[in-house]
């Protein structure tokens, strides 16, 4: 099995969580007299199994993260810390353009004037540069994902 459908398998566990969770909220309380949609002791055993097959599969893809290189010195586990902080850094960016640029209309001369502490275009700058380093490194770490087995 590839790195990639491992990551699929994995995504696919969460989804399931997540909807045994709603089903098991929907059958844990109900009106007296009434049934529940469904057996609350066997949705639990579900959600067991699948949390297990998940740690199971968690486990392989740190493994191979860890011992993968992407580029020489560089494991997988390291590329993809430098790109969600990559991401993290550009969100943050974004929200200091998005308040420097606000404008605030004034409709007297009392009103306070707002002016902006930053150099609003060259943050967007170095957005523009940050997101192309992004999408650069993760087609990288997409692209070793397909080719590269998963370890057990």
């Amino acid at each position: 099995m590839k790195l990639a459908e491992a990551l699929i398998l994995r995504a696919d566990c969460q989804k399931k969580v997540e909807q045994l969770k709603q089903r098991l909220t929907a059958s844990v309380k109900i009106q007296e007299g009434e049934q529940p949609p469904e057996n609350p002791q066997d949705l639990l055993a579900e959600l067991d199994q699948t949390l297990n097959d998940m740690a199971g599969i968690i486990k392989k893809i740190n493994k191979t993260n860890s011992l993968t290189e992407l580029e020489q010195g560089i494991s997988l586990s390291d590329a993809l810390a430098a790109r969600d902080t990559l991401m993290l850094k550009r969100r943050a960016y974004e929200a200091v353009v998005e308040e420097a640029s606000v404008r605030m209309d004034r409709y007297s001369r009392s009103e306070v004037k707002y002016y902006s502490t930053v150099n609003v275009a060259e943050l967007q700058k170095q957005m523009d540069e940050m997101s192309k380093q992004y999408r650069e490194l993760d087609t990288k770490i997409q692209e070793k994902n397909w080719t590269i087995d998963l370890l057990e």
